[in-house]
């Protein structure tokens, strides 16, 4: 099965900046989906929330840890990618949206994919030894979760959730690396993207729903698509318990309750305009959720201020 990546059916992008490259290095763009930044956004916004909620860190530390966390994000999201598509590679060639990946196309080689893939993970080691211990400690754990979540289709009906777990480890380094230990509030907001990264993924999921089917991939958008606006609402809403709950615990300023009443207004539409056969409006529905994200990033700066 062939698609290009220009029909209707892919959400690969090779035009833009992308067709100025030259053309060995096109592959291993779209490769890590640097066609595609919003899945860089949705890992580095977590960590962003991380290094914003606790209270006594100095602004140019911060500032630090975001610019580090920003190149962080953009090579490991980059390495999953690499490690999805190593696994999935069969699989991608029977699905439309992703046959014109460049290992399902054959495009580039395993060999290739594993030598990018160790560029990435060294890039990604620079990062990570400019943080302190805890974060290196949790930044290889987090390594167990990128190699194993491309197997949570094939075993469980819950791969979004495991996607959750692993897309939202940044929020723990975040808060890690800035405040110096973890804490409740931390493992509050651990679980706030969790769900939030459970509900936008099986959004995401709805796009592949025909093709998972015939070929016997599982996923929480085949699960819930009956209950699609129920369940997506049920994630989001105890994705802002659990926020309101790590502020408090954190000591946020009361500043931060008006701040999150506009990504609250933003998570209720998307959850009530859900139409799961509807490809086009799923796609830029889970891609929203980037402006969803820096409105709870500037909540959560609006809570430092103590007036």
């Amino acid at each position: 099965m062939s698609v290009s990546a220009t029909t209707p059916h892919t959400d690969i992008q090779v035009s833009g900046w992308i067709a100025r490259l030259p053309p060995a290095l096109r592959p291993y763009a779209l490769l890590a989906r640097l066609d595609r930044p919003v899945g860089t956004w949705l890992l580095f916004l977590p960590g962003v929330w991380g290094i914003l909620l606790p209270q006594d860190v100095a602004a140019t530390e911060r500032l630090r840890l975001i610019v580090l966390f920003g190149i962080g994000s953009l090579v490991m999201r980059g390495a999953g990618c690499v490690v999805n598509d190593m696994w999935d590679r069969d699989i991608d060639r029977q699905v439309a949206r992703t046959a014109g990946r460049p290992l399902a196309s054959g495009a580039l080689s395993m060999k290739q994919a594993t030598l990018f893939l160790a560029l990435l993970l060294a890039i990604g080691l620079g990062v990570l030894v400019q943080l302190n211990t805890l974060s290196w400690v949790l930044g290889v754990s987090s390594l167990v979760l990128v190699a194993l979540y491309p197997l949570a289709k094939r075993f469980t009906w819950w791969p979004q959730l495991v996607m959750g777990f692993t897309f939202g480890f940044g929020a723990p380094m975040g808060y890690a690396a800035a405040a110096g230990h973890l804490s409740w509030a931390q493992a509050a907001l651990y679980a706030a993207t969790i769900f939030w990264q459970l509900g936008f993924d099986t959004i995401y999921g709805f796009q592949d729903m025909e093709d998972d089917a015939r070929i016997g991939v599982k996923s929480t958008s085949r699960l819930w698509v009956e209950k699609a606006r129920g369940f997506i609402g049920v994630c989001y809403a105890a994705m802002l318990v659990c926020l309101a709950v790590a502020s408090v615990l954190a000591g946020a300023s009361w500043l931060v309750w008006p701040a999150m009443v506009l990504p609250g207004i933003m998570l209720a539409r998307q959850a009530q305009s859900i139409m799961p056969h509807n490809p086009k409006l799923c796609l830029a529905q889970f891609r929203f959720n980037r402006e969803i994200g820096v409105a709870i990033a500037l909540a959560l700066l609006a809570g430092l201020f103590h007036v």
